[in-house]
């Protein structure tokens, strides 16, 4: 990792991180802590450098994830602006997710709009559970919500999902798409 004149910057904590190519660019973004919770980001176009782009939102700021192209000829990125008591963002907070909410993997252009995986979090008497759900937003217009699942899509039910290092966990940073069947 460098800094945008070539200098060493490495991250000093990352995790959450997500990876979209726009054009002829992929980008990382992660969680990182920068005075608070905020989203760092690098761009490569060849996986052996990774320039560091500054912070596009500091801090208070997590779970950020880029649109696959430009909207309406600007970049787009959904965050969750986070208070450190993990507020929830967007109008998809009127949702099973009491505690928290946050986008997940980058959002897939369909016919019908954007298809976004988001993650939303419940208490319950054992702590935290993460499930996903999964949303539509507007294709040019991305901040308006067409349609919402109204339960989640998945939930921790398997060990590997209910046991580790964070328990009770779904958490969808990434997703894999097939063109030619349409196959997600």
């Amino acid at each position: 990792f460098v800094d945008e004149k070539g200098n060493p910057k490495m991250p000093h904590y990352a995790y959450d991180p997500r990876l979209v190519k726009v054009e002829d660019t992929y980008y990382i973004i992660w969680c990182t802590d920068f005075f608070g919770a905020s989203i760092g980001m690098a761009k490569t176009k060849d996986f052996k450098t990774f320039t560091r782009i500054e912070n596009p939102f500091i801090p208070f700021n997590r779970n950020a994830v880029l649109f696959p192209r430009k909207v309406n000829g600007m970049f787009k990125m959904m965050s969750r602006p986070s208070d450190s008591g993990h507020t929830p963002f967007g109008d998809i907070f009127i949702s099973e997710s009491p505690v928290k909410i946050g986008s997940g993997a980058a959002p897939i252009e369909t016919s019908e709009g954007w298809l976004l995986f988001y993650h939303g979090v419940a208490t319950t008497c054992n702590g935290f559970v993460y499930s996903m759900g999964g949303a539509i937003l507007d294709i040019n217009e991305p901040s308006k919500v067409l349609y919402r699942c109204e339960n989640h899509l998945l939930t921790p039910e398997e060990p590997y999902e209910t046991c580790g290092f964070v328990p009770n966990v779904v958490f969808p940073c990434a997703t894999l798409q097939d063109e030619d069947t349409g196959r997600i």
